[in-house]
């Protein structure tokens, strides 16, 4: 009996030409866990930020001279071992870094899950969580705007963002006259609203991007991040209520 031979593909029989191959994927540059981790870990680091930068805000309660005085102080802490605001503008280069790897692992797991997902997408259910989690992207652009517009309110002093009043050096009169105009005043406290529900959520979820799998532990990440955006949320729009009623002025 004959043997049977095998079939092969056309391009076998002609000279010069190779059998088509399946096309190799390569792994991505940045694992996704890895980024996770990046994204978590400059998360925390950005919060805590916050929720300090919140307390030594509350000071403007205390009065012009107490307030000026701690932004000196900012100014030339560790000195004279430290240059004048040397340690200021390390924190600064430390958030810029965070801010940056933040938002860039943000792009790269959005844009895997929605290639992933493809057109088949599972519907969110309803209720707090959800939201937090369907509107992480959302309020994170708002709030990437807002660090822009808050450092040149606040810091550089550029008009319109800032007052035409803007006095370098003068960080009391400077807050108040930013926050004379009812626009500014709303939209601070808008963007603090936004700020606690992605803090409330960045947290809980960072637990389960760094590994957390314990039920206490993951509950007691949720906790603190509740805690930290309700009090950033409260001392961070009571100053722009405060002055627009007139508590400071």
């Amino acid at each position: 009996m004959a043997d049977r031979i095998a079939p092969t593909s056309p391009a076998a029989h002609r000279p010069g030409l190779s059998p088509r191959r399946a096309p190799v994927r390569r792994a991505p540059a940045l694992p996704t866990w890895v980024a996770k981790a990046i994204m978590a870990v400059t998360g925390l680091v950005l919060a805590a930020f916050v929720v300090v930068h919140m307390i030594g805000n509350l000071k403007v309660f205390s009065g012009a001279a107490h307030f000026d005085d701690y932004a000196a102080w900012l100014r030339t802490l560790l000195g004279p071992l430290v240059p004048p605001e040397g340690v200021l503008w390390a924190l600064r280069v430390v958030l810029a870094t965070c801010l940056v790897a933040h938002v860039g692992c943000a792009v790269v797991l959005v844009r895997r899950s929605g290639t992933s997902a493809g057109p088949h997408r599972r519907r969110p259910r309803p209720g707090v969580m959800s939201f937090g989690a369907r509107s992480m992207l959302v309020t994170g652009v708002i709030l990437l705007l807002f660090v822009v517009f808050h450092v040149l309110d606040m810091t550089i002093g550029t008009v319109p963002p800032a007052p035409e009043s803007f006095v370098p050096g003068s960080p009391y009169a400077n807050l108040v006259a930013s926050f004379s105009r009812p626009w500014v005043a709303a939209f601070y406290g808008i963007t603090m609203l936004l700020l606690a529900v992605h803090i409330a959520h960045g947290v809980r979820t960072a637990a389960g991007d760094l590994g957390v799998t314990g039920l206490r532990s993951r509950a007691g990440f949720a906790v603190v991040g509740g805690l930290a955006a309700v009090a950033v949320l409260v001392g961070n729009a009571a100053i722009p209520l405060a002055v627009q009623v007139g508590w400071i002025s």
